[in-house]
């Protein structure tokens, strides 16, 4: 009897390489490839899809005339006024020298805001003498402060940083101060058995447990920064984004004053995503941080 044989893959050389000539088994199953989710099913998109229809409506309501040019310039308007602004060299000066207000206020706010948030939560005393002016401090507006930093600080740069200062420092204060009061009180006791000097204690224990807090505070911190620029601003600006939108009103082009306020939205969506990914490389050692 003559026996069949398993008729398995061969190969025959040619002179380009090996050809497949026939085989018996079948071949080896291949995972599915993923399904690719739809462009319109991404959640960027869907996440742009509200804007988009806003501008959209917002540029039909102007050109069909249900909402005031005058009170409401169209988009298209408002570009071609952002597009005159930079064009005449205004834009650029402006946002160097509101930057450089920006980052003098925000510097001196953090640093004031999460030192006194670290002296009151480490010790009950500190918490008696630093948080019930803060907190009262903290409820009176920017605008009602104007009067008073002018008389004590004049007209010039001064209380514009000074100002921005006071808004930053806030944010930071409760977030460090709540931080710090959520460590578990076992390791400050440990840090206090092994005899640890508060300089150890702040670099080792502390502020790594209190730095998601921190970081809270810091995106919280930078969008009240931009708000406190438009306040500071009214302070007899003659330059900077503040002065354009000021000027801009006495002359009633509203499309200019809306396009300074559309950069100052900007400027605070950058400054945010900046921290953002800033947090997201400081937490990686924090499981639930997402990467």
């Amino acid at each position: 009897m003559i026996r069949h044989r398993p008729i398995t893959a061969m190969a025959t050389a040619t002179a380009g390489g090996a050809m497949l000539v026939e085989t018996g088994r079948d071949p080896a199953p291949t995972a599915p490839e993923p399904a690719r989710t739809p462009v319109w099913g991404r959640p960027g998109f869907l996440r742009a899809l509200a804007p988009l229809a806003l501008l959209i409506a917002w540029q039909i309501g102007s050109k069909s005339g249900l909402l005031s040019e005058r009170t409401l310039p169209a988009p298209s308007v408002v570009v071609a006024a952002g597009l005159e602004v930079y064009r005449s060299g205004a834009l650029g000066d402006a946002l160097l020298v509101s930057g450089q207000r920006v980052l003098l206020g925000f510097v001196l706010g953090a640093v004031l805001g999460v030192g006194l948030g670290i002296v009151a939560g480490l010790g009950r005393l500190g918490e008696y003498v630093i948080d019930p002016p803060l907190q009262m401090l903290r409820t009176v507006p920017l605008f009602g402060l104007i009067p008073l930093f002018i008389i004590w600080f004049g007209i010039g740069e001064e209380p514009k940083v000074y100002l921005i200062a006071l808004g930053v420092a806030f944010p930071l204060y409760l977030n460090t101060f709540s931080g710090i009061r959520h460590l578990d009180p076992k390791l400050l006791e440990l840090s206090r058995v092994l005899g640890l000097s508060t300089g150890e204690r702040l670099r080792t224990l502390v502020i790594p447990g209190a730095l998601p807090q921190i970081l809270v505070g810091l995106r919280q911190s930078l969008g009240i920064a931009w708000l406190s620029l438009i306040v500071a601003e009214q302070i007899n600006a003659s330059e900077g984004l503040g002065y354009i939108v000021n000027n801009a009103r006495e002359f009633l082009r509203t499309d200019i004053v809306i396009f300074g306020l559309i950069v100052y939205g900007v400027l605070g969506l950058i400054t945010d995503s900046i921290v953002r990914s800033l947090e997201l490389r400081a937490l990686r050692w924090q499981p639930h941080t997402p990467r």
